[in-house]
């Protein structure tokens, strides 16, 4: 018998059914099976993510090259935070959860059978079911979702509001950005865009106590931000020339470590110039558009390491543990919470980003 409490039968949920179709309506609640875990969502963060697929980017509609990965009729929303209302036979111990606790699940779910998953690399799981993208993972933009077995989840304490406890998933994957970039203590780091994702990456890096940290991006008030997350230096791309300032910051070199959280052409062309010889270049974006750059300089002109990131493997516990610890101004950070129904001005919000950093919805 699965343990409970009192559950309804409907619930309002965001549903997405083509770019810029995304409608609230009734849907059923789901059920759960042995191993599974259902919870009450008490907070959905909107990702840069799905603000892009809400736009039609390639990577979720499909160009000449790829099929959509977007399969529609589909419940969006990969960074939230639950409480547990029902638990499949199995589930409470497996995971170490019991009715009422708060919990979050990697965005992935995993098949466990593919190569990767058997390589250790679940994160490059090849059906990769991630919330809010496909049939079988429904995201967090509802009352309630669930967490299917084979999931990978996660208590969080209580002492964490809700709002800012949806923030551990992109901290989490900054968290691996940083990771991909193998800082060291000699190292000048650049951090390009601070939005959700490169603030906690700034936060991040800084564990990582590098020589010098710097961070960029258009406005002014998130540099402030960044300040605060631990950036030692900030540059606005718009009031000077980064690359030279870098250079002169080390003298002539170019920093060690580039982290571009952007998803802008121009940020990639910036980070191959101030880069230094023998650098590490990690890009963790999501593009509206192709990039062209001249590769010479990746390969003859300065033999770069270049590292993709994606998602979050291994870094959920990090993550949650820097949040609890209060190691992110995250009062600064989530700039908004709004409503469940207010999905579209939420995600105009993040489209627009001047008047925004990361916007929360909070269901009813």
């Amino acid at each position: 018998m699965a343990s409970t409490r009192d559950v309804p039968k409907e619930m309002q949920a965001i549903v997405c059914y083509a770019p810029r179709d995304y409608r609230l309506q009734t849907c059923p609640v789901p059920d759960v099976g042995p191993g599974e875990v259902l919870t009450r969502v008490l907070a959905v963060g909107i990702c840069a993510g799905d603000a892009k697929c809400y736009a039609g980017a390639m990577l979720f509609w499909g160009d000449e090259d790829r099929q959509a990965y977007c399969q529609p009729p589909i419940i969006p929303g990969h960074e939230f935070i639950g409480e547990v209302v029902k638990l499949g036979k199995g589930a409470g111990e497996k995971y170490g959860l019991e009715i009422g606790d708060h919990c979050i699940s990697e965005q992935i779910v995993p098949c466990w059978d593919c190569r990767y998953c058997k390589r250790g690399s679940f994160h490059m799981c090849m059906p990769h079911d991630i919330y809010g993208f496909h049939q079988k993972t429904p995201g967090a933009m509802a009352e309630f979702m669930k967490f299917p077995a084979g999931s990978i989840n996660f208590k969080v304490p209580q002492s964490i509001p809700a709002w800012q406890a949806a923030y551990i998933e992109p901290l989490a994957c900054s968290i691996h950005a940083v990771e991909r970039g193998e800082i060291q203590f000699n190292h000048v780091v650049v951090v390009s865009g601070c939005g959700p994702l490169g603030l906690g990456m700034v936060a991040a890096a800084k564990q990582k106590s590098p020589a010098k940290l710097i961070a960029l991006d258009l406005f002014d008030w998130k540099l402030e931000v960044a300040r605060k997350c631990g950036a030692d230096v900030v540059l606005n791309p718009s009031k000077c020339d980064v690359v030279e300032e870098v250079k002169k910051l080390t003298d002539g070199y170019g920093c060690d470590v580039y982290i571009d959280a952007t998803g802008h052409p121009q940020s990639v062309k910036q980070g191959l110039l101030m880069i230094a010889k023998l650098g590490t270049f990690v890009e963790y974006s999501i593009f509206i558009k192709d990039t062209t750059v001249d590769w010479t300089i990746i390969g003859d002109t300065k033999e770069l390491n270049i590292h993709g990131g994606h998602l979050a493997p291994g870094t959920y516990p990090k993550a949650i543990s820097m949040v609890a610890q209060g190691l992110l101004p995250l009062e600064d950070i989530i700039t908004h919470r709004l409503p469940l129904s207010d999905v579209v001005k939420g995600i105009d919000l993040v489209n627009k980003s001047s008047h925004s950093i990361k916007v929360t919805l909070l269901p009813p």
